[in-house]
């Protein structure tokens, strides 16, 4: 299983940007997908799924209202559109897969890609 996570990069505060996970070697629409984040120091924590079973989206507060997560089930991917981006959103995001419905936490999750950093400057 392979979970490729792209789309990183620097932008100022009020900016945009847009992640992108390409997943492959796994039955894509049996998997939730979601994204983390983690600064170094503190835990991974979570910031948006997808649910495998009824495609549903979940956010933490933190995204709620900026960020917009989505999967495409022919290209295998899962993009997450952040908008208004805030400094304290930076972190390396991590794209993971889990067989559980609608998991929050890191010990649900069975496979995760490599992160891509984003950067927020005021």
């Amino acid at each position: 299983v392979q979970l490729q996570a792209s789309g990183g990069g620097l932008v100022q505060a009020g900016g945009s940007l847009r992640l992108s996970c390409a997943a492959s070697g796994l039955i894509f629409s049996r998997y939730t997908l979601a994204w983390f984040r983690q600064v170094p120091g503190e835990e991974r924590e979570f910031v948006s799924g997808s649910s495998w079973m009824s495609r549903e989206t979940y956010y933490a507060d933190s995204a709620k209202g900026r960020f917009t997560i989505s999967r495409d089930a022919v290209k295998h991917t899962v993009d997450l559109q952040m908008n208004n981006l805030k400094p304290e959103d930076t972190a390396i995001y991590f794209c993971a897969a889990s067989t559980a419905y609608q998991p929050r936490i890191t010990k649900s999750f069975d496979f995760w890609g490599q992160g891509t950093q984003v950067t927020v400057s005021s």
